[in-house]
């Protein structure tokens, strides 16, 4: 059905064949394929047809919204009776016969009184229309179902073969943890049946890969109850990673001129208002008072950072000035919305700020992009580029934001890196360059950002001396290339299934001795070993040698070292190398020198 026009898209909008219709649109055509934009009107079209199959099945039932989010869609919705993951498969039956019953899928237009009266009884789209101020509404109807909606929808039920509903949550109405709890279905559709297979063996192995149920495995981290939600707590094993990976970095800033800088993790509220986070992000913070003086605990690390920059009096001949920290935020994030270490309310930024003339914009952006480029193929990771621009809820002039937009996107095609444009997904402050990593289920992840600011700069009333002998304002750059450690690490636990590379795992090398009678030598060799750096096991409990070796292999180590009478008499350890997937025999000079190189090649 690849020939078959379910849209178009003109200047960035997409609009269904009967939108595309009545308002005369000419724009390029959108065919059922797996395309992303095809994708889009699928998926939006099948959560209708959840909708209608759920309101067969449970007559009572009111539905809030349902958009599509990354390669799933979703419906909020309540019923008198909760839906459960067995009542799936019974919701899938109906659909299917939905299916089968070829309704046309048609937009209707009302004026707000008509759509007001028509939805009178139904408190979940009255929650949505004050939500909306347009005058004019449109709702999509496909048999006897009919929902407010915007759309684009494919034409007709018919084209929607290829679905299947992943899971069920529950989610607060609008979001709000003071409103009612909804459920939540989710799904997935595609054009075809082989891409949705191949996304449902994604699934499958995303399943076996989750970085909660492997830093368990691997006691990584841990959160407890009594600590709170979205508070990670972090192992032995796992704080060893973090402080390899924070001590890598730390020397790859240092070589690129960073200086380390440390601001306080509480600033007093009047800082927040000068900066605007106050009025545009304080429902994102925690405040606390303190001798009737309220203070903010920081979000973001850049505060800290202009007042470093404030701490003296600056020439043109100090720019660009570049201060990184590793800096503890915290942000509020709703109960429902904590994911292992992907959403948490405390974290870590590998966070750097560089204060710049105008004229040094696009050649500092060329440098992160190359710092960024070195740091992703070093773990493996291919990535994407998009440029996201003023929201609606921003501070300074549209011309200051032209001028920084402007910047990015000259820095990028210098690169001659290809990127994306993300209309109105910029900060609040400014615009900004998002680095988006692919892993290797092809999953992407929001990780990094660039981010240029001139109105912070101006706020705090930056100054530097410039050639003239006059004051002028610096631009801020916001960077982050990691984004925080938490999210990374949980990121790349999933991409490797936590097979680190030996020169951050948590443990390189544990060693095994065959009985008791190697015990001394196999203590020997680790303590040789941590006097170089390298994290070692020794293995040498009362268990059999085949026990011993099976629980080292599901600690994912690099390396397993057995040893043995042949071992302690010829000086040597028999290595199980994991990675390369080989077994050898080396002298303890070769083994030490062997690691020397694998965990000590690697810089940014």
């Amino acid at each position: 059905m690849e020939d078959i026009i379910i849209g178009y898209e003109k200047n960035g909008v997409v609009y269904d064949t009967q939108s595309a219709q009545e308002k005369g649109i000419e724009g390029k055509p959108i065919y059922y394929d797996n395309s992303p934009e095809a994708l889009d009107i699928i998926r939006h079209s099948t959560a209708h047809l959840m909708a209608q199959a759920i309101k067969t099945l449970y007559p009572e039932a009111k539905f809030f919204v349902g958009p599509n989010v990354g390669d799933e869609f979703y419906y909020d919705f309540k019923t008198d009776k909760p839906i459960t993951q067995e009542d799936l498969k019974a919701i899938e039956k109906q659909m299917k016969a939905l299916v089968k019953k070829k309704y046309e899928i048609t937009k209707q237009s009302y004026s707000r009184d008509e759509i007001e009266k028509k939805f009178a009884g139904d408190e979940l789209k009255q929650a949505v229309l004050s939500k909306i101020e347009d005058d004019v509404l449109t709702t999509y109807k496909q048999g006897d179902f009919e929902d407010l909606c915007r759309g684009p929808h494919v034409p007709n039920t018919k084209l929607l073969n290829n679905f299947k509903l992943t899971r069920v949550s529950g989610a607060y109405l609008g979001g709000d943890e003071k409103n009612e709890m909804l459920t939540r279905v989710y799904g997935t559709a595609f054009a075809t049946k082989e891409a949705l297979k191949e996304y449902l063996e994604m699934l499958e192995e995303a399943k076996k890969r989750d970085h909660r149920k492997i830093g368990e495995q691997m006691k990584l981290f841990t959160f407890d109850e009594e600590v709170g939600a979205g508070l990670p707590i972090w192992l032995p094993k796992g704080a060893r990673l973090r402080s390899k990976l924070e001590s890598l970095l730390f020397k790859a800033h240092r070589k690129r001129g960073y200086e380390p800088v440390r601001g306080p993790e509480i600033l007093k509220s009047e800082v927040w208002k000068t900066s605007g986070h106050y009025q545009n992000y304080g429902e994102n913070m925690y405040f606390t008072t303190i001798d009737e003086t309220e203070y903010g605990i920081k979000p973001m690390n850049c505060l800290g950072h202009i007042k470093v920059y404030q701490s003296e009096l600056r020439s043109y001949r100090d720019l660009p000035l570049k201060f990184f920290e590793y800096g503890v935020v915290h942000r509020h994030e709703m109960s429902g919305a904590m994911h292992g270490l992907f959403r948490v309310r405390e974290f870590t930024q590998d966070d750097a700020h560089i204060f710049c003339t105008p004229e040094q914009i696009k050649e500092n952006v060329l440098e992160v992009l190359s710092f960024v480029d070195e740091i992703m193929k070093t773990f493996g990771f291919e990535y994407d580029l998009e440029i996201s621009t003023k929201p609606q809820k921003a501070i300074g002039s549209d011309e200051v934001w032209e001028i920084a937009t402007n910047g990015l996107k000259e820095a990028l095609e210098e690169s001659g890196r290809e990127f994306g444009i993300d209309e109105g997904g910029g900060a609040f402050y400014g615009p900004k360059i998002d680095i988006k990593i692919l892993d290797s289920l092809k999953r992407k992840w929001q990780c990094g950002t660039i981010q240029v600011d001139f109105n912070l700069p101006e706020r705090f009333l930056l100054e530097y001396t410039n050639e003239n002998n006059e004051k002028s304002r610096p631009v801020m750059l916001h960077r982050a290339i990691l984004g925080s450690f938490e999210r990374f690490i949980g990121i790349l636990i999933e991409h490797t299934a936590g097979e680190f590379p030996i020169f951050i795992a948590p443990t390189a090398v544990i060693i095994i001795p065959i009985s008791q009678a190697h015990r001394e030598y196999a203590h020997k060799i680790a303590s040789e070993l941590r006097e170089q750096d390298v994290d070692v096991e020794v293995f040498d409990k009362n268990e059999s040698l085949n026990k011993r070796i099976r629980t080292a292999e599901k600690e994912r180590v690099p390396m397993i070292a057995v040893v043995g009478d042949k071992e302690m008499e010829g000086g040597t350890v028999a290595v199980r190398d994991r990675r390369a997937r080989e077994q050898y025999e080396l002298t303890l000079d070769e083994f030490y020198k062997n690691l020397k190189e694998k965990i000590g090649e690697v810089h940014f």
